[in-house]
């Protein structure tokens, strides 16, 4: 069996092939050619934490299928402990027989590919000429974020929002070596962040809308991925429906996108305001971007889809490049 550390994973999945690999996985599943059963739900509350079990089949030709199992926890306390919020670990199995193949560190994995969706839907919702960019968070997730911004728009401002100033300085102190054209803000306030930006994402913790909607420029593309709880939304309600909005799967959108679900019980919108889903998007079957004053969405809430060609991917190219530490099983 291959195990592939934190290390091994971002050097085997490159933010480009995580992006073409969502473009897989997405379309997948909008084509009917995915198995993605509800994700199990465990809610620690002793220690502020939630694990979730995720499993996934990607079918297709041979060399496309995927089978894997994510176990992933979210603890709000580990901050304080020293340890990274999310902890996980995706193990990714031989299609046709079943036998493990591989285990993966699915931190890293998790952070890498929930990032390329919206890099995915950025590029095909977001205007041409997108250059400025809005961040809402400064952890592990907001640098993803950024990294796939870069990749499909020629990002020339980024203005982060966050409690913590100093995570933020940290992100930036990280970032400029590599992106040194780049002009790095950390704003005061949200107006600040969203008012000039051409494309936001949402990158936070937080259980309620982190912007207001009257500070959304027209054409503006939002990414959505913090909220993945009914209760819990990252967008304001006014700006989903006025927004042409495209989810990762409509029907775990509607079981736990509370930027979506509140909205719907409000009467607000219905559930025919989804336009669809970014795997038919990606495909050319549904129309994206109607003009250059749209305001365009995708929320994602994750899907074990993700994980299971990300992680056959990262495999694909490790064993090319010797990348990682084989044991006997």
């Amino acid at each position: 069996m291959l195990i592939l550390n934190a290390e091994d994973v971002e050097r085997a999945l490159p933010m480009q092939d995580a992006i073409d690999a969502m473009r897989e996985a997405f379309s997948s599943l909008s084509n009917d050619q995915a198995l993605v059963p509800p994700r199990c739900h465990m809610n620690i509350s002793g220690h502020a934490g939630i694990c979730l079990v995720m499993p996934a089949f990607v079918g297709g030709s041979e060399d496309e299928q995927a089978l894997a199992v994510k176990t992933v926890s979210l603890f709000d306390g580990n901050q304080q402990r020293g340890l990274a919020r999310i902890q996980a670990a995706v193990t990714l199995f031989e299609a046709d027989t079943g036998r493990p193949l591989a285990l993966l560190d699915g931190g890293t994995l998790t952070a890498i590919r929930t990032a390329a969706a919206p890099g995915l839907a950025t590029d095909v919702l977001a205007r041409k000429d997108a250059r400025q960019l809005a961040v809402f968070g400064a952890g592990v997730q907001a640098r993803q974020q950024i990294l796939a911004m870069c990749q499909v728009r020629p990002v020339d401002v980024v203005r982060l929002f966050t409690p913590t100033r100093a995570k933020a300085d940290a992100l930036i102190a990280d970032l400029l070596l590599q992106f040194p054209r780049i002009s790095w803000e950390v704003v005061d306030s949200p107006r600040e962040a969203v008012q000039q930006a051409d494309i936001i994402c949402c990158a936070s913790t937080a259980k309620y809308p982190v912007f207001s909607d009257t500070d959304v420029r027209p054409g503006t593309h939002i990414n959505a991925i913090g909220s993945f709880q009914p209760e819990v939304a990252e967008v304001p309600a006014e700006t989903v429906c006025r927004a042409r909005t495209y989810v990762d799967s409509v029907d775990a959108a509607w079981e736990e996108a509370g930027d979506l679900i509140q909205p719907l019980r409000s009467g607000l919108i219905d559930r025919d305001h989804l336009v669809g889903e970014l795997g038919a998007l990606a495909q050319g079957k549904i129309g994206g971007r109607q003009d250059d004053s749209q305001v365009t969405l995708f929320k994602s809430v994750g899907i074990a889809a993700q994980d299971a060609v990300a992680a056959r991917v990262a495999v694909t190219n490790a064993r090319k490049q010797a990348i990682g530490q084989t044991v006997d099983w």
